[in-house]
């Protein structure tokens, strides 16, 4: 595998094979490992780390890219790895004495959390790493993903507990937190939904989005502290239906979209009609889905009067 990245001081790529390392550190210091650093979550968690002047180690399958505006890499090291068939993992693990697990998709999620333990047990260094914390997902234990219908649509939350197990299980001090659905993950959704002529909803489904920022400030937190198992969770400050977020998009992007609701079938759909994804109770993400919305649609209608001059 490849991975492709920008030297920091040229700003052209560069080509990093499995397992090998960029380097970008103070010696002697022992980096902080973010997976999937260059994801949602993980590139916030990097600028945390960054901002206290930690030593960061990112391994990731994917490489930042200068045209996002990412920023320099100074104190970062940037790995090639691949968690999903163990490539290069090793090379990452060394000299680790702190992870943070956020490498994740919609499935697999527990196979690729075994190869880092595996990792971690085999190797001659893994013995030193003293805290690995995980990112888990509200409602992982209380979705169940049953049926073919179940697991094509919310088998992320099975992947999820399934991960949490392997975390619990793998002798390393462990801290593992659960946060609803992130506000950037409604908006892609909406955005992508807004191209059709009518656009679907789960009828009866809520949620409870939370800004990615907030949950990347409180895994760092939990990083630094001691291993504390499974913490209490993270919700966002509302609870929304689908069609509610859909519109609100549709109203901050300036569309007219009919939004329809529809019945979804099986035990999980069940258990989200339920509730089974919210936590009221620890409603604690102060932005809301509709700030998100102000901010990121502004930043794009921006974004696009610069194109637009260039062209």
């Amino acid at each position: 595998m490849k991975t492709h990245l920008n030297n920091p001081t040229t700003n052209k790529p560069v080509h990093l094979e499995a397992g090998a390392v960029q380097t970008h550190r103070k010696a002697g210091v022992s980096p902080i490992l973010v997976t999937g650093g260059t994801g949602t979550l993980g590139s916030l968690i990097v600028h945390r780390l960054r901002n206290r002047s930690c030593a960061v180690r990112v391994l990731s399958r994917h490489a930042p890219n200068s045209s996002e505006g990412e920023e320099d890499v100074e104190d970062v090291e940037f790995v090639g790895a691949d968690l999903a068939n163990a490539e290069g993992i090793e090379t990452a693990l060394q000299g680790i004495e702190i992870i943070i697990h956020c490498a994740g998709s919609a499935k697999g999620d527990e196979d690729k959390t075994l190869n880092l333990v595996r990792a971690l047990s085999r190797h001659p260094g893994g013995m030193r790493a003293r805290h690995l914390v995980y990112i888990s997902v509200v409602g992982a234990d209380r979705i169940p993903v049953v049926s073919a219908v179940d697991r094509a649509m919310f088998g992320y939350f099975a992947s999820k507990l399934a991960a949490e197990r392997v975390v619990a299980s793998s002798g390393i001090p462990w801290t593992t937190l659960r946060a609803t659905q992130f506000h950037d993950l409604f908006f892609k959704t909406a955005e992508a939904m807004a191209k059709l002529p009518v656009i679907p909803a789960s009828a009866g489904f809520r949620f409870q989005p939370i800004d990615a920022g907030e949950v990347a400030d409180r895994l760092v937190d939990l990083a630094f502290g001691p291993p504390c198992g499974l913490v209490p969770e993270m919700g966002g400050p509302k609870v929304h239906t689908m069609a509610d977020l859909l519109q609100a998009y549709l109203r901050a992007s300036h569309r007219n979209r009919p939004v329809v609701s529809l019945p979804m079938p099986g035990k999980a759909a069940h258990a989200i009609r339920e509730g089974a994804n919210l936590t009221t109770e620890r409603a604690v993400g102060r932005r809301t889905w509709e700030e998100f919305l102000a901010q990121r649609v502004t930043h794009q209608a921006d974004e696009g009067q610069v194109l637009r001059h260039v062209e």
